[in-house]
């Protein structure tokens, strides 16, 4: 769930309920259940925080507040801590207005559907909650030391050879969730570590930094004049990469370089990777050249994850910097992903210029239109026409990818293929073609 704080549905009182839905369906078995619960650095997470740990402890459901921790840290420790459910606060990449709130189960992964729906279904008919019995109400507890168990699995998930010692890197945090663990790991691991984004406020989380604000990381890469830098977002489950030269390293080509690097070790399972329908053609080419498969899922990691632990594969990932590499974590992980990225660069021995340029990317054009329903927008007789029109001009040379966003009201036109100007103009033809009245 995510939306504007304190706003429907992101309020403190559904907040409460999800706590105390989540908490009921998790109960299980005769001991003491337990609910971890991390959050990034938003000022409404004091408040759903808070929420959420009254309706846990309501339905007999102990607490354990983690505090600000990425999201991949919250999946560890829901698993590691042997808690019945975790939940992370946060909402990702977006603007600090807005909130979310992320499930996991006792494995440490996201939820099914199935659970979901049931969970929701409790917050939607609140006499259908039981309250525990006033000896059986739950209690709250602050882990004082999740910020360590975290960074030492983070480093457990690299070879105990990896020496950073030599490299000068940037990272932004994004005044987010990872701003105390992701320059800890890097100097830990030897490097000279330049943070950015490190001074949360509660209202600058993805201000103009991180990784969907990767300006600042490459101005200050060439400043320093450091071997790389590193972007994450909000709650540091997606990572982009700068080389020395400042260009941006996307997930396509960090996926593309762990793949040669695990292939290398014999560690790449599966016949290849999964991606989304967002990934560059680019990289579909690369990895048929190696005689490996791209699987391409609906966009959002959740769909990558699940057709990862179906198909056997374990590195999947999007273009956007979601890596998900299920040797080593239950969702994606910004961090781990970057520094599978470095033991590659390290192995290499060149430049992250040359480590992280696979392959020659095929043009791609994204434009995004804010719309009132996407849904109406999409049905538009012109927008299918136009659609049509210019599948028929790319034809056998490229793709056309039209969608609504999942989390904002946006529809995205994507396109791409080996002529960059008629990638252009298509995406342009459509674009137009969505009525007046939609946007």
């Amino acid at each position: 769930m995510r939306g504007r704080a304190n706003s429907e549905p992101m309020t403190a009182e559904i907040a409460m309920r999800i706590g105390m839905a989540a908490g009921q369906v998790f109960r299980r078995g005769a001991h003491r259940n337990r609910a971890v619960i991390g959050k990034d650095t938003r000022l409404s997470g004091y408040m759903i925080e808070q929420a959420l740990t009254a309706g846990f402890l309501s339905v007999g459901v102990d607490v354990l507040l983690l505090g600000p921790l990425p999201t991949p840290a919250v999946g560890f420790l829901t698993r590691s801590m042997r808690a019945d459910v975790g939940v992370m606060i946060s909402a990702s990449h977006n603007p600090y207005e807005d909130n979310g709130i992320k499930l996991f189960g006792p494995d440490g992964f996201k939820l099914s559907d199935a659970v979901e729906t049931q969970i929701g279904a409790l917050v939607a008919s609140p006499h259908q909650l039981n309250l525990a019995a006033s000896p059986d109400i739950g209690r709250a507890k602050r882990i004082g030391d999740s910020d360590g168990r975290y960074i030492e699995a983070v480093k457990g998930s690299v070879a105990k050879a990896l020496d950073l010692s030599g490299l000068k890197i940037v990272v932004d945090c994004a005044n987010g969730a990872a701003y105390k663990v992701a320059p800890t790991v890097l100097w830990e691991l030897g490097a000279e570590v330049v943070p950015v984004g490190v001074s949360p406020d509660g209202f600058n989380i993805n201000g103009n930094c991180g990784s969907t604000h990767p300006g600042v990381l490459q101005e200050q890469v060439i400043t320093h004049h450091a071997h790389i830098g590193i972007a994450l977002d909000g709650d540091a489950d997606r990572v982009v990469l700068v080389c020395e030269r400042g260009r941006v390293i996307d997930g396509d080509q960090l996926m593309a370089t762990i793949s040669d690097h695990w292939v290398r070790d014999g560690r790449l399972t599966g016949r290849g990777i999964v991606a989304t329908v967002m990934s560059n053609l680019g990289l579909e080419r690369y990895l048929g050249a190696r005689k490996l498969e791209l699987i391409r899922t609906q966009v959002g990691d959740r769909y990558v994850l699940e057709r990862m632990r179906s198909a056997g594969y374990n590195l999947g990932g999007e273009q956007s910097g979601h890596i998900i590499m299920t040797d080593y974590a239950t969702t994606g992980d910004g961090l781990m992903a970057a520094l599978q990225g470095l033991a590659a660069m390290i192995r290499s021995g060149k430049p992250a210029s040359e480590t992280f340029r696979a392959f020659e990317p095929v043009p791609q054009f994204l434009k995004n239109v804010r719309v009132a329903n996407a849904n109406d927008a999409l049905g538009a007789g012109v927008v299918t026409r136009a659609i049509a029109d210019a599948e028929a001009r790319l034809g056998k040379n490229g793709r056309i990818l039209v969608r609504k966003s999942g989390t904002e009201p946006l529809i995205r036109v994507m396109a791409e293929g080996d002529d960059s100007d008629l990638v252009r103009a298509v995406v342009d033809q459509i674009i137009e073609a969505i009525p007046r009245s939609a946007a």
